[in-house]
């Protein structure tokens, strides 16, 4: 008997499995489990140089995968004028003076995340970014990427002023004598955002890289990055996969959702055809193709059914912006369904839901029903009616569950507006399961932290996880909360049926890649409000070890 490279014992195991059955044991060969039991059961497996890993009642399971993520981005972040961590305008004002001072020689200064909630009205001035940079243009993004502050100079350079019309998808915020104040809103963005110099290639690279360690960190080993293409400040991330595969420092196994343009109509599905088959290598294969359908509800862009209030119960005259009209989303959906594509939607507002629902609904009629998988990613507001739709359409249902909690910007900047019955109908995960939807999950990063658990904390609680509050708030609708194991297996197994690894990953069983994490408990066994203090140990990659705490 040929003896395991790596054995885990003296579990728990949550194995992920269609009973969610529990072990005590794991062994891998050859970056494979090759068997799942007890000790005994693999006992025999010890040899003199197989690795053994005592979990001592600290629970393993299978890598956890995000469904909607954007690791380049996130990583890009990290290198430039990084906000995310930060929560008032004096803190803000106070990093990007010092990381501009520390680099004097850049042509603009880049970063972001800031949060709306640290802003009245959720909208930065441009006469507050002048003070810290008033030499050159700066172009900083909102934690959510739908927004950006940018300073004067920024706003002189793309030629913005009282004139300048509002983009078909997108809003310049202005004072009451309609002068721009500093905030672009979604497709506003791209009138500054052209003018950025190119990312090299090298930059994208490193910032994936960076990304992809962060990511192991968290116990994440796949994932689907949700935009492949040229959006925002980043340039596309497709050419920085391609080479981390070429050079086999890509680790993680990741599916690539390439970027529809909305400005454009279906005559792109040609290209996107071409780069499919361009972008393929190693552990990376552009399958999917985002659409981004609207935009959020903090800006009054997400599609709705009903408009928006006006904070004091009255309906006003917006009621979003649908990016890709029904007229064109329709046939577009079928041709790419055809083509055999997976539709990866962004929903936030239910009219978006239900675009998006009835998009696939006419590429099943024309096509009928396939293996594509496709799925509709943030689901914020769903309305009643087509909570069934998910499962009797077959599309997932793809969570970003730790936004599903109280906190300043749920509270100040969406409730308000979104008024009753609607805000009743935020994040219906309980409802969505009962439905016998399928649910995936992701994190959406670096819009907000890629920690599966403080996610999973949530989708169990409904309040936001330890580390994560933003003040003192009840449940969130605590009807809609699951339960554990069924959120878990959403960031595992789940991820891996939307991302078409489930043959290979997303559970822990006998003949799957060792994708596996070792956390530091066995949360199943501690009080529900600690969930989200769970932290990972180890995270493995076909049986190699691609992160280890200081204290694993």
């Amino acid at each position: 008997m040929s003896h395991a490279d790596l054995v885990f014992t003296n579990g728990p195991v949550f194995t992920a499995d269609t009973v969610r059955s529990r072990a005590g044991a794991v062994a891998v060969r050859a970056g494979r489990i090759v068997a799942v039991g007890s000790d005994h059961d693999v006992r025999d497996l010890v040899g003199p140089s197989t690795e053994v890993v005592d979990l001592a009642g600290r629970l393993l399971v299978p890598g956890f995968q995000d469904a909607h993520v954007h690791p380049v981005w996130g990583g890009l972040d990290l290198i430039r004028c990084d906000l995310a961590e930060l929560g008032s305008e004096a803190e803000y004002l106070e990093r990007i003076a010092a990381y501009s001072a520390q680099h004097p020689d850049d042509e603009w200064v880049l970063g972001g995340g800031w949060s709306m909630s640290a802003f009245p009205g959720g909208t930065p001035t441009a006469a507050a970014l002048d003070r810290v940079v008033p030499d050159r243009p700066a172009f900083l993004p909102n934690r959510d990427g739908h927004g950006a502050w940018v300073n004067s100079a920024a706003l002189r350079l793309a030629g913005i002023d009282w004139h300048t019309p509002d983009p078909a998808d997108g809003r310049i915020e202005r004072d009451a004598d309609g002068i721009p104040t500093g905030t672009l809103h979604e497709g506003a963005m791209t009138l500054v955002n052209r003018h950025l110099p190119e990312t090299s290639l090298e930059t994208l690279t490193e910032a994936l890289l960076i990304g992809q360690r962060y990511l192991h960190s968290y116990g994440v080993t796949a994932w689907q990055d949700a935009i492949v293409g040229p959006y925002g400040d980043a340039g596309d991330p497709g050419p920085a996969y391609l080479a981390a595969a070429a050079a086999g420092t890509l680790t993680a196994r990741v599916v690539g959702a390439l970027w529809w343009d909305r400005t454009a109509g279906l005559e792109q599905i040609p290209s996107l055809v071409e780069r499919r088959e361009r972008y393929r290598g190693g552990r990376f294969a552009a399958t999917s193709i985002k659409v981004m359908q609207d935009g959020v509800a903090e800006n009054f862009t997400a599609s709705m059914l009903e408009p928006y209030c006006d904070g004091h119960g009255h309906f006003t005259d917006n009621s979003g912006i649908s990016f890709v009209d029904p007229a064109v989303l329709n046939p577009a959906a079928v041709e790419l369904d055809r083509l055999g594509f997976q539709l990866h939607f962004h929903a936030i507002g239910d009219r978006a839901v239900r675009e998006c629902l009835d998009a696939v609904e006419h590429a099943i009629a024309a096509n009928g029903r396939n293996g594509h998988r496709h799925h509709i990613a943030h689901i914020q507001v769903v309305h009643p009616e087509d909570v069934p739709r998910f499962r009797e359409l077959g599309v997932a249902a793809n969570m970003q569950s730790l936004w599903a909690a109280l906190e300043p910007q749920m509270v100040e900047l969406t409730l308000p507006f979104l008024g009753e019955p609607r805000s009743a109908w935020q994040y219906p995960f309980g409802d969505l399961l009962r439905s016998g939807a399928v649910l995936a999950a992701g994190s959406d990063w670096s819009v907000s932290t890629p920690d599966p658990m403080a996610a999973i904390h949530v989708a169990v609680n409904r309040r936001s996880a330890p580390g994560h509050e933003e003040g003192e708030y009840d449940a969130f609708l605590p009807e809609q909360a699951i339960d554990l194991a069924t959120s878990l297996s959403a960031y595992t197994a789940g991820s891996a049926w939307v991302n078409h690894l489930d043959d290979v990953t997303g559970t822990v069983e006998v003949g799957k890649y060792a994708d596996l994490v070792v956390l530091d408990r066995d949360p199943f066994a501690g009080p529900a409000d600690q969930i989200g203090a769970t932290r990972v140990l180890q995270t493995f990659v076909e049986g190699e070890r691609v992160y280890a705490a200081s204290d694993a």
